[in-house]
């Protein structure tokens, strides 16, 4: 059983996330020949200040572009 983790920036809506979740289902089912239903999938919402980017907070990049 495949379990696949995506962290990804909040603010993604539930549609992206479907079709990102259709789409990467089919290609685990035809990559690793095993069925749709054994393919998991999770999405981790991050905030901008979650993780930091070439020595700083991504956030604080973010202000200063």
């Amino acid at each position: 059983m495949p379990f696949i983790t995506v962290k990804v920036l909040e603010g993604k809506t539930p549609e992206q996330k479907r079709d990102l979740v259709k789409r990467m289902t089919a290609a685990v089912k035809e990559s690793f020949d095993v069925d749709a239903e054994k393919v998991f999938i999770f999405f981790e919402d991050l905030k901008a200040d979650d993780y930091g980017k070439q020595g700083e907070l991504y956030s604080f990049q973010d202000e200063n572009k």
